[in-house]
């Protein structure tokens, strides 16, 4: 991952977070969502299959590793931004929550405001909203391009309290670390398969795959800061 601006915003992401109404002096949860909220392996896994493609899960990537049936051809790279594409655009409105992510949220919520940054295409931000919604989780959307050092920074001026921050990507831990250190990093892989392949982020506070543990890791921490 090339060392990119922990504090780049793409332009179109600045609008939606000043858009959002947020109380300054009560702690922010900053969650992604795929593969923290909506399980994305399990529905891409049964996209590709309608395009005669199959995940060989060998690393932590896509590219590379999505396969033809029949022959295992290796799908091309240069098709891989079409097939993400397709792949948002149908599935999006469809993908199931990750068991326990709304329970654990609800229960946080009595505690803290919570934001959705999701690097769904800007295209299908309000189709996620509407899914997660549906599945007991209607909270602010912000679909974000890039790395999400920036956004998480622009959000913890806004509200100047605790702020804590889960995602399964390494570099997006990585890029918040950089950009707001003060926050709580949570490096959360649902799928199971997926957690195996990745060990912790080192720039991350706790690794967990079930919303059960994050809930409790998230309560200690606001009880320790008094909230």
């Amino acid at each position: 991952m090339p060392d990119m601006d922990p504090l780049a915003l793409h332009e179109d992401v600045v609008p939606q977070i000043e858009a959002l109404r947020l109380r300054r002096g009560v702690p922010l949860i900053v969650t992604d969502c795929d593969e923290v909220l909506m399980q994305f392996l399990v529905g891409l896994e049964t996209y590709l299959e309608t395009q005669g493609l199959w995940l060989d899960l060998r690393s932590y990537a896509l590219t590379g590793n999505i396969k033809h049936h029949g022959t295992d051809e290796v799908f091309a790279a240069s098709s891989m931004p079409g097939l993400m594409k397709g792949f948002f655009e149908t599935s999006t409105h469809a993908l199931i929550a990750v068991p326990g992510a709304a329970d654990a949220l609800k229960a946080l919520s009595a505690r803290a405001q919570i934001v959705v940054l999701t690097n769904v295409p800007f295209s299908e931000r309000e189709t996620r909203a509407k899914n997660l919604a549906a599945q007991g989780m209607d909270y602010p959307v912000v679909a974000n391009k890039g790395l999400k050092g920036g956004a998480v920074k622009k959000l913890a001026d806004m509200v100047d309290a605790p702020v804590f921050f889960l995602d399964d990507i390494p570099h997006n831990i990585a890029s918040v670390a950089r950009a707001h250190d003060a926050s709580h990093r949570l490096h959360f892989i649902a799928d199971k398969r997926l957690a195996k392949l990745m060990g912790q982020s080192p720039d991350s506070h706790f690794h967990t795959t079930e919303w059960s543990e994050a809930h409790d890791f998230i309560a200690a921490r606001l009880d320790d800061s008094g909230f």
